[in-house]
């Protein structure tokens, strides 16, 4: 009962990465949750301090924002306290994630300048933590009447996602738009609707998508929403390159964009490629010419036919050989023929699982079948006929030898 009890009275804000419970007297406590979410960040350097960069922290805000800050509160600040930090009107309550030399690699990545860094102000009291719970309890219903008023306002544009700053006097509206938007008159109506100040955010589709979540084709979270925080462009060459399909609804994600997931093996891909020769002609051979039907990048194998239009009879050969003939057809050689030392194959058909093989479900559904039509022998007569079967498997002879199955 009591771990249930405490379950109630917890909330578990992923987007800010805390957790947020109330005790017996009512008043919100705040922790700092390490590992929640993709901002979390690995500090590979705890532990060591250099007396120049001391003071210097990272803060986490709501998402993917964070800010470099100085402590000059005087304050001892660590990783997991709630900070009032210096913002452009009034000021805002974060979350401190990274402390040590590890804010100066970033500082470094992010180009910032040491002395143009915004304050801390002072450690988060119980004052500043309840102010900014209620600020936050104002999001999703000012979300939802922000998308109205665009309606009404008859903007081609779409409320992504609503942050308020931690004094409450600050909002920013993340918003998708895919041509230019005025927004004089939303800001007006917006201010006289919430009575705070009002700052327009762009983002994209699949920063959108990051915001929201949910689950991906390939079973698991969106990758926009799990670890991703920085976007790289996407381009059907990287389909191209790894030979899929051009298929617009298989290629493009929940966002509507191209897959994230289309430039992991990209690279890999391409080194393949950079071995594999081109073939703009068909390989000339004495008793004919082999056609180019199919190329396995990663293997480096290149099928050829001697029938252009049929994927019959498929000859094997390692993009080296390919080369090899290539070079020899531009010297006026001809090899003598690919039915002499290659058998004809089809490309093979490898599952993520293992070797298994495309139709093994077809194969046990008629094994069942054939089981099933004993008829009327019932168990006795279902047994003798494994029994047979299984006399019969290890009967079979192949060069002299018992087939292992």
């Amino acid at each position: 009962m009591n771990d249930n009890s405490n379950l109630e009275n917890k909330t578990f804000d992923c987007s800010r990465g805390c957790e947020v419970e109330k005790n017996s007297a009512g008043e919100s406590q705040c922790t700092y949750r390490r590992g929640c979410c993709k901002m979390e960040v690995y500090n590979w350097l705890d532990g060591i301090n250099q007396e120049q960069f001391r003071n210097y922290f990272e803060v986490r805000f709501k998402n993917t924002r964070k800010g470099i800050y100085s402590n000059t509160s005087g304050q001892t600040v660590k990783v997991g306290d709630m900070v009032i930090v210096e913002s452009v009107n009034g000021h805002d309550l974060g979350i401190v994630t990274l402390e040590g030399p590890e804010v100066i690699r970033q500082m470094q990545l992010k180009r910032v300048n040491p002395d143009n860094v915004k304050r801390i102000y002072r450690k988060a009291t119980q004052f500043d933590i309840e102010k900014w719970q209620g600020a936050i309890a104002r999001e999703h219903e000012t979300m939802i009447r922000a998308r109205q008023i665009a309606e009404e306002l008859g903007l081609e544009m779409k409320i992504g996602d609503v942050e308020f700053q931690g004094d409450g006097t600050k909002a920013i509206f993340y918003y998708i738009a895919d041509g230019r938007v005025d927004f004089r008159q939303l800001i007006k109506v917006f201010a006289e609707e919430f009575r705070i100040r009002i700052e327009m955010k762009q983002i994209g589709a699949r920063q959108e998508a990051g915001l929201i979540g949910g689950l991906g084709v390939c079973g698991r979270e969106l990758c926009c929403s799990n670890y991703i925080s920085n976007f790289q462009s996407i381009s059907t060459s990287a389909a191209k390159v790894q030979d899929l399909s051009l298929n617009p609804q298989k290629l493009a994600g929940q966002c509507g964009k191209l897959k994230c997931c289309l430039n992991y093996e990209t690279v890999n891909y391409m080194d393949a490629q950079s071995r594999i020769p081109r073939v703009n002609n068909p390989l000339e051979f004495k008793d004919g010419l082999a056609y180019l039907m199919k190329t396995d990048i990663l293997q480096e194998i290149m099928y050829f036919s001697y029938d252009h239009g049929s994927f019959a009879n498929l000859y094997p050969l390692d993009a080296a050989e390919v080369r090899e003939i290539i070079k020899m057809n531009r010297a006026g050689i001809k090899p003598d023929s690919l039915r002499e030392d290659i058998t004809p194959s089809a490309p093979e058909f490898v599952t993520a699982v293992g070797d298994d093989s495309i139709s093994r479900f077809d194969e046990k559904k008629n094994r069942r079948n054939r089981h099933g039509r004993g008829g009327h022998g019932g168990r006795g007569r279902g047994g003798n006929n494994n029994q047979n079967s299984n006399n019969n498997k290890g009967s079979n002879k192949k060069g002299g030898e018992t087939e292992k199955k």
